[in-house]
């Protein structure tokens, strides 16, 4: 019989709560202790990753369970320019997945955590039949420096890092059971282990060039409206423009469309930001190997539209990720 103080114990062996002075007091009282540096701010977010609605146990490993949980919280302190310092975990699972499997999932997060540059400060176990993942992450960011939603102005160009949809592509191929087929495993990275742009923000945020930011983790379609409801504004996407993964052709025929993985598909985690116009010039066409690329602007009103490439315009209609929408 499995008890919690053992996987408490586990968990502390594996990930520990010590390092960096952020961290005055981790795991083995009722609360943590932090020590945030002087002239910042503190940055919290908060992110569940549950069996059956973001990932599934017979198709991804522990370790990818593990890893993955942490990254995509991790994400939306890159959104705002922040630097990740620690994380807390609440972790229900079976007591059937208390060993060999928590080992797994305990390596993948204790690889995300060295990644990203943070310890783990606390958190909370419990039995549960199915394995559910809580991840709080904290970080800081010099005071006034934050990067919000709200920023955006009229003309404002926006932005987007990387290809949008690889994510969703390497979900397609793991449910089409390709995942074993040789030369399409590297479609899977970025679903398997998706890559938060700390960097990226935190130049944006260094160097004040975005006036808006957010991570794309549901989607372009309804990340941009996110942005746009918090500013008060519309925005025009030109569809040619929007960099896209490369589907291979027999997915193709079996109709996976790239516009479609690129508009709607979730979790690639790449930054969606505005910059005004007259600050456009400063910014390069890559940073540190990560593609930056412009692909529409910032309008009046609330209408967001896709422009596509045979000048037809329609309405980009919020059909990313949403837990509670009808299927």
């Amino acid at each position: 019989m499995t008890t919690e103080a053992e996987i408490i114990a586990r968990i502390h062996r594996r990930l520990g709560s010590a390092g960096g002075r952020f961290v005055r007091l981790g795991i083995g009282d009722d609360a943590a202790i932090l020590r945030p540096s002087r002239g910042a701010e503190l940055l919290v977010t908060c992110d569940p990753f549950l069996e059956g609605v973001h990932f599934l146990r017979e198709k991804h490993r522990a370790d990818v369970v593990g890893y993955k949980a942490l990254a995509r919280a991790t994400s939306d302190i890159a959104a705002m320019g922040g630097v990740p310092r620690c994380f807390l975990l609440g972790l229900a699972l079976p007591e059937t997945h208390a060993g060999k499997w928590l080992d797994g999932f305990l390596a993948g997060m204790r690889r995300a955590a060295r990644r990203f540059g943070m310890v783990l400060a606390g958190g909370d176990t419990s039995k549960h039949r199915q394995i559910l993942v809580q991840i709080t992450v904290l970080g800081e960011i010099a005071a006034g420096k934050a990067i919000l939603r709200s920023g955006a102005r009229l003309g404002d160009l926006i932005y987007v890092s990387g290809r949008l949809g690889e994510a969703q592509l390497g979900l397609e191929v793991i449910l089409r059971g390709r995942d074993g087929k040789r030369g399409w495993r590297g479609l899977l990275r970025k679903h398997l282990h998706p890559e938060p742009r700390l960097a990226l923000g935190q130049w944006l945020a260094a160097k004040r060039l975005a006036s808006a930011m957010i991570d794309v983790s549901d989607g372009l379609s309804t990340d941009l409206g996110h942005v746009c409801e918090a500013s008060g504004a519309g925005a025009r996407v030109f569809s040619e423009k929007i960099p896209q993964v490369r589907v291979p052709e027999d997915l193709r025929r079996r109709g996976v469309d790239p516009q479609k993985l690129a508009l709607d598909g979730g979790e690639d985690y790449e930054l969606l930001f505005t910059v005004p116009r007259r600050m456009a010039r400063r910014l390069p066409t890559s940073y540190r190997g990560v593609l930056l690329t412009a692909i529409g602007e910032i309008t009046r009103g609330g209408e967001i539209v896709l422009i596509e490439r045979d000048g037809r315009v329609a309405a980009l209609r919020p059909h990313g990720w949403d837990p509670f929408r009808a299927v």
